[in-house]
């Protein structure tokens, strides 16, 4: 099994590990077990917001004795509307699964989002998908919940469809915190400000990137920093730099480090690759899926005229690393 989403932080009484059903398309929906409490959202990143959206999700599940399920798209809809500049997704599809199944969402449903479903009137995205599909009964969204063709759809078009339809309405007001409505824009921003910690207060645990660890060129072995190197496998990525880490997987758990995130300009890379050395670890983690936990943010990508101060900068960086995980 894998280690808890969020792994090293206390585990609130409503987060559990479950086994979740994963249905990818509507065609997959088990006729027979329609009928839920559905929540419905792109959950980039699965934040305090959504998490708070999830417990209202759960309590009502709970109460009408019906399961607990979750409708989200691949692309999301910003990605599919914005596809020569998408914003840098926090959370790929995965990542996301890992999240939702921690915090105890027993169905996700995830339909491709596309010319088709895009051109779905509110009324026809209620009937075909809401209503027919899944069978809604309860449905939670938040207040800016927009849907249909040309976003024409919002939280009172459900409400003025719920009798007919068969389902009942909650609106979950925003999340906030220090007086700002927790979001994935507002996480995009602290993560590219650098300020892991206001990042880690809104999502509620450390920003992570999960991947299988791939083949180097063995470089950092070469220098004494040697890394398990993974391939974020996003357009875009919400930060970059070198930063102190924590990484669980591979028979580790939380341990200690620190990784580059970007096109490695010293060695003159194009391709975008997490490369994370563990500290005081020799072991083999190739092709082992690994959890990195971006800790703290050490400073931007550099390039060095030579390798005996790429060296020496490494050496700075795991030494102010191993400060900042040890406090």
């Amino acid at each position: 099994m894998n280690p808890p989403y969020n792994a090293g932080h206390p585990v609130n009484d409503w987060e559990r590990e479950t086994t979740m059903e994963l249905v990818r398309g509507l065609h997959n929906v088990d006729r027979a077990a329609r009928g839920c409490v559905l929540t419905i959202g792109a959950f980039d990143g699965i934040h305090r917001g959504h998490q708070e959206m999830i417990r209202v999700l759960r309590t009502i599940a709970a109460a009408e004795r019906l399961p607990s399920v979750l409708l989200s798209f691949e692309p999301t809809p910003r990605e599919f509307f914005a596809k020569a500049t998408p914003p840098a997704r926090l959370t790929r599809f995965r990542e996301k699964y890992e999240a939702l199944r921690v915090y105890g969402v027993e169905r996700f449903v995830c339909l491709r989002f596309d010319s088709a479903l895009r051109s779905m009137s509110p009324d026809e995205f209620i009937g075909n998908v809401l209503a027919d599909a899944l069978g809604a009964r309860h449905i939670v969204v938040g207040h800016d919940f927009k849907f249909g063709r040309g976003m024409a759809g919002n939280v009172a078009t459900l409400r003025a469809a719920g009798p007919e339809a068969g389902f009942a309405v909650t609106e979950v007001p925003p999340f906030e915190i220090d007086g700002e409505r927790v979001s994935s824009s507002l996480i995009r921003a602290a993560l590219d400000a650098g300020d892991m910690a206001r990042a880690t207060r809104l999502l509620g645990r450390p920003y992570r990137m999960t991947g299988k660890v791939v083949e180097g060129a063995k470089l950092g072995r070469k220098l004494g920093f040697p890394t398990a190197n993974l391939r974020p496998q996003r357009r875009a990525t919400p930060l970059a730099g070198v930063f102190a880490i924590r990484v669980s997987g591979g028979g580790l758990h939380n341990a200690p480090g620190v990784a580059s995130l970007g096109t490695r300009p010293a060695v003159n890379g194009k391709e975008l690759l997490l490369e994370a050395h563990v500290f005081d670890f020799d072991g083999d983690l190739y092709r082992q899926t690994l959890h990195v936990d971006f800790i703290a943010r050490l400073r931007d990508e550099l390039w060095f005229p030579d390798m005996d101060r790429l060296v020496e900068q490494m050496n700075q960086d795991a030494a102010r690393a191993r400060e900042i995980l040890s406090r």
